[in-house]
C-alpha cells in the first residue's frame, strides 16, 4: 500500500519547527573560548597556511572531501515543471537529505536564478574550491546537457546530472537483469523509446554501452518518431534518428518489440499495444506519478510481462536512490576527478549482480514479503536494503581507480568495507521504519480510549491511510463526527463506540460481568463492576480481552495509573512475567536505546530486575535488534560494596547463567559502558569491550524516569514510549500530551505487540 499524503500533512512536516529539512551541525568542540579560537582565530590561521603550501591539504583540514553541492536552476522539477529556483529548494533539501541518510555524504543545496547556460556553468565553476562534488537536479533539456559537458569538461571534481543518469543506471541494471530472465541478448532486442528527454537519452546511452545497437531502438518524443527525416533534432536526439517515416506511431513500433522504455507521460500505452510486443515483453513504464500504462492494465495484458515503474506501491521501482548516493560515495573516497563511464556501467553491474543475491529479512519485512527473490517482479534491488552502499560505493571507487581518475586509491578493501559500515551505521537506525512495515504486514485493530482529541483522530486517519491499524474510536460518536467533518479527515468508515451510550449496554453488561468474575475478591461488587464499564479505559480494555480489539492505546490526556490500572485489573500479567515494566525506545543519532525500568517499579529487588531485564531483551529482540544490555549502576565491576551495587551485579551473573550467548554486563557506570577506550584499558573482561550497548537497565525508576527526560530534553532524541511490558495482551501508555506523530510510532508497536502475542498463542 502506497503511503496516502494530504497536503496540510506535507506542509506542517516542511513548517513546524524549524522550517526546511536540513541544517548544518558542528563537528568539533565549540564550548569554551579556546575552542572558538582554534576554530577560528587565531588558530584557523595554521590549516589556511597549509592548504596554501599544499591546496590538496584542503581535503585533510576541512569537510570538502565529504561535500556535495545539490545544484538546480529550477527549470525541470520533476512532476511540476519550470517551477524557479525558490519553489525548488525543497526538492534540493530532500535530495540533500538522501545523500545523507544514505550515504553519510553532507550537502548544500544551491538554487540558482541563472537560465542562460554561460550564466550557469559560471557561477558552479566558481564555487568548485568548497566542493568535493557537484549533482545536478532538474535542469531541463537540451540545456542540461551542455552543461553537464562543460562543467565535467573544465573542472576536476565528480559531477553528475542525476536526472540523466541516475535513472539511466538504476533501468541498465534492471534491463540486464530482466534480459537475463527471459535468455534474450541485448544486442539482438528491439527497443521502443517514449520520450526524448535527458532521461531516455542518457538511459539508450547507457544501453548502448552495454550492447544495444541503435538499428534496433525507435524512439519517440511529443512531435514524432525520432528519424533523420526530421529537421528539428539536436545533436542528442540524432543519435537516435533512424530512416524511419514521419507518419510512424508508437503503437505500431510496438509490433514485436521486445522492451518498452517510457520517460514520458502516463497513460500512452494501452493493454493492446503491449499484447503486440514479443515473446516475454519487458516494459519500463517510468512515468511518475502516472505510468505510461497502468500496472494493472499491463499485468493483465500479458502475463509474461517484466514490468518495472517509477512508483514505490508496485515490484521493480526503477528509483534513482539506489544510484547516486553511493556514486558519489565511491567517487569522494578515492578523491575521483569526474563520473566517467567506466564508473557509471560499475555502478550498473554492481545492482544487477546484488539483485541476485539473498535479500536480508529486514528489507522482506519492510516490502512485506515472504522471501523476495532474483525474478520477474524483482530484477533490482529495493532501496532500503542496507548492503547497496557496501557494494556500489566499492565498485565505482575501484572504477574509478581502473580507470585512471582516481587521486588517493584505496589500498585496503577490508578496512574500506568497515568505514562504510561505520558510516551506514546500525540497521537499528532504521528501528521505526521496521516497526511500521512490520505491523503493515498484518494490521491489527486497534482502540484508542481518546479519541475526542484530535491529535488521535489525526493519528488514526495516519495509521489507517497507511495500513499500519484497523482503528477503533471509543468516545461520544457525536464529538467524534463533528472532530471528523469540521477538520477534513477521511474516517466516516471507521468503527466509532461510545460506552455510555444505551446502545451499548448489553455490551457493558456483559463485560460488567465478566469483570466481577475477575475482581470479586479484589474489591468491586456487581453494581461497581458494571459501572466502571462506562468508562473508555476499561471498556477499551475488555475489547481487548474478549478479542473484539486486538490492542488498545490511551493515557493522551489522562495520568498514567489512570490507564495502567484497568490494564493490569483486566489484561493481567503474562505466565512468565512476575512484574510489569516500562521501556522507553530513545531515538539517538547512534541508533535506538532502550531504557528500562523507566515508569512502573519504584525500587525493583533484584529477581524482579532479573525480570525486567529479559523481558526487555525479548521485546528488543521483537524489533529486529540483537539486544546488547548494561546494567548501570553508580559503581563499575565492584568498585562499590552498596546494596544497590551488589544487586546490579548478582543480577548480570544469574542471568549469565541462564542465558549464557546473551551480551550483559555490569555493574558499570553509564559512561563507562559507551567508553570502548576506557573498556580496553581497564576492564578488557567485559562483555562490552566490542559491543555498543543498546539496552540500559537502570537500578530504581527515579534513575531511569530521570535519565530519560534528560536524554529527550537536552540531548536532543526522541523518546517512544512508554512501551508496557509484561502484559498478557497489548495496551500501551501515551505519554502525555503526545504528538501525533509519537501516537502513530506507539500504534506501531502495539501492533507487532500483537503480532508477538498471536504467534506465541
Amino acid at each position: 500500500m502506497a503511503n496516502l499524503i494530504r497536503k496540510e500533512d506535507a506542509l506542517e512536516y516542511h513548517e513546524k519547527g524549524r522550517p526546511g529539512k536540513i541544517e548544518v551541525i558542528p563537528t568539533k568542540e565549540t564550548k569554551t573560548q579556546r575552542d572558538l579560537a582554534l576554530a577560528y582565530s587565531p588558530g584557523v590561521a595554521e590549516p589556511c597556511m597549509e592548504i596554501y603550501r599544499n591546496p590538496e591539504d584542503v581535503f585533510r583540514y576541512t569537510a570538502k572531501g565529504n561535500l556535495v553541492a545539490v545544484i538546480s536552476n529550477g527549470t525541470a522539477v520533476l512532476g511540476l515543471g519550470n517551477i524557479g529556483p525558490e519553489a525548488s529548494k525543497p526538492v534540493m533539501e530532500g535530495k540533500g537529505l538522501l545523500f545523507k541518510i544514505f550515504a553519510d555524504i553532507d550537502v548544500f543545496d544551491i538554487e540558482l536564478n541563472a537560465l542562460g547556460i554561460d550564466e550557469f556553468v559560471n557561477v558552479v565553476k566558481a564555487m568548485e574550491p568548497t566542493f568535493g562534488g557537484i549533482n545536478l537536479e532538474d535542469i531541463k533539456a537540451p540545456e542540461c546537457f551542455e552543461i553537464e559537458t562543460r562543467l565535467k569538461k573544465e573542472l576536476k571534481i565528480p559531477i553528475m546530472h542525476d536526472d540523466q543518469h541516475g535513472t539511466a543506471i538504476i533501468s541498465g541494471a534492471a534491463l540486464l537483469n530482466a534480459l537475463d530472465i527471459v535468455g534474450k541478448k541485448i544486442e539482438e532486442v528491439k527497443f521502443v523509446i517514449s520520450g526524448a528527454g535527458a532521461s531516455a537519452i542518457s538511459c539508450c546511452k547507457i544501453y548502448l554501452a552495454l550492447g544495444a545497437k541503435v538499428e534496433n531502438m525507435t524512439m519517440f518524443d511529443v512531435n514524432g518518431v525520432i528519424s533523420t527525416r526530421r529537421d528539428d533534432l539536436d545533436d542528442h536526439r540524432k543519435i537516435f534518428a533512424r530512416d524511419l517515416d514521419l507518419s510512424l506511431k508508437v503503437a505500431d513500433a510496438m509490433q514485436d518489440a521486445d522492451v518498452f522504455l517510457g520517460l514520458s507521460v502516463g497513460n500512452v500505452v494501452t493493454g493492446d499495444m503491449v499484447k503486440k510486443m514479443a515473446k516475454d515483453p519487458i516494459v519500463f513504464a517510468l512515468a511518475n506519478p502516472n505510468p505510461e500504462i497502468p500496472y494493472d492494465e499491463a499485468i493483465a495484458a500479458r502475463k509474461d510481462i517484466i514490468l518495472a515503474t517509477g512508483r514505490s506501491d508496485y515490484p521493480n521501482q526503477v528509483n534513482n536512490v539506489l544510484g547516486f548516493p553511493y556514486i558519489f560515495r565511491g567517487a569522494l573516497d578515492v578523491r575521483a576527478t569526474t563520473i566517467n563511464e567506466a564508473m557509471k556501467l560499475a555502478a550498473v553491474k554492481a545492482l544487477a549482480e546484488l539483485t541476485k543475491e539473498p535479500v536480508p529479512d529486514i528489507v522482506n519485512v519492510a516490502y512485506n514479503e515472504k522471501s523476495l527473490h532474483y525474478g520477474p517482479t524483482y530484477i533490482i534491488p529495493k532501496p532500503i536494503d542496507p548492503r547497496l552502499l557496501v557494494r556500489v560505493a566499492p565498485a565505482v571507487a575501484k572504477a574509478a581507480m581502473d580507470s585512471g581518475v582516481a587521486q588517493k586509491p584505496i589500498t585496503d578493501w577490508d578496512a574500506y568495507e568497515s568505514e562504510l559500515y561505520r558510516r551506514l551505521g546500525s540497521d537499528d537506525k532504521n528501528i521505526l521504519r521496521f516497526l511500521m512495515n512490520k505491523a503493515k504486514q498484518n494490521p491489527k485493530r486497534v482502540v484508542f480510549a481518546e479519541a475526542e482529541n484530535l491529535k488521535i483522530l489525526k493519528a488514526a486517519q495516519v495509521v489507517s491511510d497507511d495500513g499500519i491499524a484497523i482503528p477503533i474510536l471509543l468516545g461520544e460518536e457525536k464529538k467524534i463526527r463533528a472532530l471528523i467533518e469540521e477538520n477534513g479527515l477521511q474516517l466516516q468508515h471507521v468503527e466509532i463506540v461510545d460506552p455510555r451510550s444505551e446502545a451499548q449496554e448489553q455490551r457493558r453488561c456483559k463485560y460488567g460481568e465478566m469483570f466481577f468474575e475477575k475482581r470479586k475478591r479484589r474489591g468491586y461488587n456487581m453494581y461497581e463492576a458494571k459501572k466502571v464499564m462506562r468508562e473508555r479505559a476499561y471498556f477499551g480494555c475488555m475489547m481487548v480481552e474478549t478479542g473484539e480489539a486486538d490492542a488498545m492505546i490511551s493515557g493522551l490526556t489522562r495520568q498514567y495509573p489512570n490507564t495502567l490500572r484497568p490494564a493490569l485489573e483486566i489484561i493481567g500479567m503474562e505466565d512468565s512475567a512476575k512484574r510489569v515494566a516500562g521501556m522507553y525506545m530513545m531515538l539517538t543519532k547512534k541508533g535506538p536505546l532502550f531504557f528500562a525500568d523507566t515508569t512502573v517499579n519504584f525500587n525493583p529487588t533484584e529477581e524482579e530486575l532479573i525480570d525486567i531485564t529479559l523481558q526487555t531483551a525479548k521485546i528488543v529482540a521483537h524489533f529486529n535488534i540483537k539486544p546488547k544490555i548494561a546494567m548501570l549502576s553508580y559503581s563499575n565491576f565492584g568498585s562499590s560494596a552498596s546494596p544497590e551495587a551488589i544487586m546490579m551485579r548478582n543480577a548480570v551473573e544469574k542471568i549469565k547463567k541462564m542465558h549464557p550467548e546473551m551480551v550483559i554486563d555490569g555493574e558499570i557506570q553509564a559512561g563507562v559502558a559507551f567508553n570502548k577506550d576506557l573498556l580496553r584499558e581497564n576492564y578488557p573482561f567485559s562483555d562490552l569491550v566490542n559491543e555498543d550497548p543498546n539496552i540500559l537497565i537502570f537500578p530504581n525508576l527515579a534513575a531511569g524516569n530521570i535519565a530519560y527526560h534528560l536524554l529527550q530534553e537536552v540531548g536532543g532524541a526522541e523518546a517512544v514510549g512508554p512501551i508496557l511490558l509484561g502484559l498478557r495482551k497489548p495496551v500501551h501508555v501515551l505519554q502525555l500530551g503526545s504528538s501525533v506523530r509519537q501516537i502513530v510510532n506507539m500504534v506501531a508497536i502495539a501492533v507487532v505487540d500483537a503480532q508477538v502475542k498471536e504467534s506465541l498463542i
